[in-house]
């Protein structure tokens, strides 16, 4: 038989033996590692304390508290929200009080007037913030080491006032809800007021106090519409009336054809004045013409008039002289 098992590895062949080998310049690469290590390092320090502001111009400002409690060095000073200084140094004054030693960058202290306030809050939950307020920022700018006060703001000092004005609440609502208070009174109230809606008079029993008033009320209603019912009647038998129904004229129509036939007798009485306007026209024009003639009819009969004179103081003479005469007498001498 053959022996089919496998001879295990030479540990020692000459691959592994290859690897065993030692790197060159191992040291030189573990410093150069070690340095770009600590470069890394460095610089990464670096930035970190560039980016908190270490390297930047600071402006020097002094808070005066009378406890210090939850203020801690490196801190932040805040404005709107946003750090614009850091707590450097606390220190205990002559006076018992303490001086906080807070650097602003200058960039920041603009924001930082002589009217500005500096308040220390302390909250519920969380710790201490230094926080400044401006509320004109057209004031002078705060100077370089001034020195101000401190507000307190301690959220927790709130707290027994706050537990007494909810306990004073409570038991406001608590009398609100007794049975004999106003509110239990005036819920007493409703009810009676919605189990009367909700009898057979309904709200207008309510509306009226009793049952016979709602009564009358009603036969008044059902009269109303009775009446209404019988106008409606009317009505329609007027509209029947005046605009007629299916088969049967009404007065619109009839009112329409005398319009029609009133505007046909208008329009001849138009035609008639016309004809008349035309006629008196003519008579004016033949009354002028006329007019004129009379005229000249005056001056023939002046003339004619005095050709007849004429002719009668002819005649006259004529008469006068003999033989003409009407008496003949001989006068013998």
């Amino acid at each position: 038989m053959t022996d089919t098992r496998r001879t295990p590895p030479d540990p020692w062949d000459g691959e592994e033996i290859e690897a065993l080998r030692p790197v060159a310049h191992l040291r030189a690469k573990a410093a150069g590692l070690l340095l770009f290590t600590l470069v890394l390092i460095l610089g990464s320090a670096l930035y970190l304390l560039y980016s908190r502001g270490v390297f930047d111009a600071t402006q020097r400002l002094v808070l005066t508290a009378d406890d210090s409690e939850g203020v801690s060095v490196g801190m932040d000073m805040t404005f709107s929200g946003f750090p614009i200084g850091r707590v450097r140094r606390i220190e205990l004054a002559g006076d018992g009080n303490v001086r906080i030693l807070v650097d602003v960058a200058q960039r920041d202290a603009h924001w930082l007037r002589e009217s500005s306030v500096f308040t220390l809050v302390r909250g519920l939950v969380g710790g201490t913030a230094i926080k400044a307020y401006s509320g004109v920022l057209t004031d002078p700018p705060l100077a370089a080491g001034a020195e101000r006060p401190v507000l307190r703001g301690d959220a927790t000092a709130e707290i027994p006032q706050l537990m007494a004005t909810a306990r004073q609440l409570l038991d406001n609502l608590q009398q609100l809800t007794a049975q004999e208070s106003a509110l239990g009174a005036t819920l007493a109230q409703v009810r009676q007021l919605s189990e009367r809606m909700n009898a057979p008079g309904g709200a207008l029993g309510v509306l009226m106090g009793n049952e016979a008033d709602a009564r009358k009320v009603l036969q008044t209603l059902e009269r109303t519409n009775q009446l209404l019912a019988r106008i409606d009647a009317m009505a329609a038998r007027a509209d029947r009336q005046v605009f007629g129904a299916a088969g049967a004229p009404g007065l619109v129509p009839e009112l329409r054809a005398a319009v029609v036939q009133m505007n046909g007798l208008l329009q001849d009485a138009r035609q008639s004045l016309l004809r008349v306007d035309a006629v008196l026209a003519e008579a004016q024009a033949v009354g002028a013409n006329a007019r004129e003639a009379t005229t000249d009819l005056g001056a023939l009969r002046a003339q004619v008039e005095a050709s007849l004179r004429k002719v009668d103081g002819l005649v006259n003479e004529i008469n006068r002289k003999w033989p003409f005469a009407r008496e003949t007498e001989l006068q013998l001498p």
